[in-house]
């Protein structure tokens, strides 16, 4: 799989105005982008800009300026999105089916320390990270939400598998832990998976392993139970900065990473069992990849920057000519 530049989204400003998470709704016909001044911008499939509603603090007397949105995610039916943000609070918008309909909260669930990540990888569960290491299951249908573990620290990762059914929460500390809703006859393990040498920013689940990267400049494909399959290794590379974010395409036989002015791409080689680095795709002067989506048919990536910058591309499979077609 290789990376075509198809159109800029939004164009990247002068200083730092970060792309903190966009999603793509499971129907693929909507895309959101949430800027830095907090405001969620719609778009259609074809990357135009079709709608807006701008979020709210957890209370209005601290001002539009007491926080930040740290991720959010699109339900399962694509008619509302959650909101995860730094005052301590998640709050879920109903968005409607229809460009221009009236925006609503319809839930919001009030936390003990900032939310930063969050999942929708199932209808009524909401899957969050907390500052203080805890992980959390949010149910949209009794309002109520429960912790599913914690930990003694900060969640900087949340990746589900292919299915959704089972989540990787990664710590500040390095800790790797990985919960099953349902394990589907895998018999893989629960609870602390393993230990990275570095905060695992950026973390993927593949369809056959995990791989994570972050400020040592390298990349690590684990297997299921944890250990060390291949590892790439970029510390000589004096262009090379740290991996700040990675996504999994909907199959999972593929992972991006996004760096500075730079996303690399690996692909699973399944006759041979490991992971092929494609030729990474050099984006000079777009500086630090923030936040990567990839629309749920795997047509698409979308890829947002520190400056504000979100680009779109295409995912090309490999095209063979055959009679001239």
């Amino acid at each position: 799989m290789q990376l075509k530049h198809l159109k800029t989204l939004l164009t990247p400003q002068e200083g730092a105005a970060k792309v903190s998470c966009m999603a793509w709704a499971p129907s693929n016909t909507k895309f959101a982008v949430c800027t830095v001044d907090r405001v969620v911008l719609l778009y259609d499939e074809q990357g135009e800009r079709r709608d807006k509603f701008s979020t709210k603090p957890l209370d209005p007397k601290y001002g539009k300026q007491s926080y930040v949105v740290n991720d959010m995610a699109f339900s399962p039916d694509s008619t509302k999105i959650a909101i995860g943000q730094s005052d301590n609070i998640i709050f879920i918008y109903r968005i409607g089916e229809d460009w221009g309909d009236k925006k609503a909260i319809c839930n919001k669930f009030v936390q003990t320390s900032a939310v930063t990540r969050l999942l929708w990888p199932a209808e009524h569960t909401i899957v969050y990270g907390l500052v203080e290491g805890k992980v959390r299951l949010a149910n949209t249908q009794t309002n109520k939400s429960s912790t599913i573990y914690g930990t003694e620290s900060c969640v900087v990762s949340l990746a589900a598998n292919v299915s959704g059914k089972g989540i990787l929460s990664g710590h500040a500390d390095g800790t790797i832990v990985r919960y099953f809703f349902d394990d589907e006859g895998s018999g893989d393990s629960q609870g602390k998976l393993l230990m990275h040498p570095c905060p695992p920013y950026a973390m993927a689940w593949g369809a056959n392993s995990i791989m994570v990267g972050g400020c040592d400049k390298k990349v690590v494909a684990y297997s299921r139970e944890g250990q060390i399959l291949q590892t790439f290794d970029y510390t000589r590379e004096q262009t090379e900065r740290e991996f700040t974010v990675a996504t999994t395409s909907p199959s999972g036989q593929s992972v991006v990473f996004g760096s500075y002015d730079r996303l690399r791409v690996f692909n699973w080689a399944p006759r041979r069992g490991v992971w092929d680095e494609a030729k990474p795709k050099e984006i000079i002067n777009i500086y630090t990849i923030t936040s990567l989506a990839w629309k749920k048919d795997g047509s698409r990536l979308a890829a947002g920057t520190l400056c504000g910058g979100v680009e779109l591309f295409d995912c090309c499979l490999r095209r063979a000519i055959y009679k001239n077609n």
